[in-house]
């Protein structure tokens, strides 16, 4: 079973998080959330608290959900992903449209995505060696030859955790997502149009959602909406918390 943080009471929502995410990242609006319904953050398999396996792809991952969905009986849960949780999400509607009642996609679109860039950090991150480091600001250093951006270091750096003997550790599971990430670029979808309420967010600031994208997203769910939010990048629920807090209650109270 995948590891989840559950919060509060009410309708079940299930969220979803991003490559290299965790729970841990949506703990605090997930909390918000809560006070309106029965939350469920959940880690995916080779990520966070979860699992570690030797398979990744879009099946297994919406396996392990259906299969957390059935164990916890959540009924009609609404799904809220982001980035690759979207794509898991958009995956399980599609395997069995009728167990959700609405759909939230943050920043992504049901279409092929180059991994090159994150196959990259996996292999920056697998040269490092961690057990030459004493603490975080030495391993931060390390990356920042590589790795300029700071946010995506801090990202990043939240999946570090000291072992039993006291040693750091990555909590993603690097060796497979290496292996497997090609399997998430493709979309992997049927050639079916489902009708579930979704509401696709878009960061104003990221390009993975573009116009011409539009047509594609409409020619997989008849019934969508597409929001843009203003001044945010890719991370709008951490750049831009109250808009995106808004927004996806907005959509969850249309009927």
């Amino acid at each position: 079973m995948i590891f989840s943080r559950i919060y509060g009471e009410g309708r079940p929502l299930i969220i979803i998080h991003g490559l290299f995410g965790m729970s841990d990242n949506w703990n605090s609006i997930g909390k918000k959330f809560a006070e309106k319904f029965n939350v469920h953050i959940v880690d995916l398999r080779n990520h966070g608290r979860s699992f570690h396996s030797h398979e990744f792809s879009y099946s297994h991952m919406s396996g392990d959900i259906e299969e957390y969905i059935k164990y916890y009986d959540l009924q009609n849960p609404i799904l809220l992903g982001h980035s690759l949780g979207g794509k898991v999400a958009m995956h399980l509607c599609f395997r069995n449209p009728v167990l959700y009642s609405k759909l939230i996609v943050v920043d992504i679109a049901p279409k092929k995505y180059s991994v090159d860039f994150h196959k990259n950090i996996l292999e920056i991150l697998t040269n490092l060696s961690l057990q030459d480091y004493s603490n975080r600001s030495e391993i931060d250093n390390a990356l920042s030859s590589e790795i300029n951006d700071f946010a995506i270091r801090q990202f990043l750096m939240k999946n570090l955790y000291r072992d039993e003997k006291k040693e750091f550790r990555w909590r993603f599971n690097i060796l497979t997502l290496k292996e497997k990430l090609n399997n998430i670029s493709e979309i992997d979808f049927s050639n079916i149009n489902i009708d579930i309420p979704t509401l696709f967010l878009k960061g104003e600031l990221s390009n993975y959602i573009v116009d011409e994208d539009k047509q594609i997203i409409s020619s997989f769910f008849s019934n969508n909406q597409i929001k843009s939010i203003a001044n945010s990048g890719h991370w709008i629920h951490a750049e831009q918390t109250e808009f995106f807090y808004k927004s996806v209650m907005d959509f969850i109270a249309q009927e």
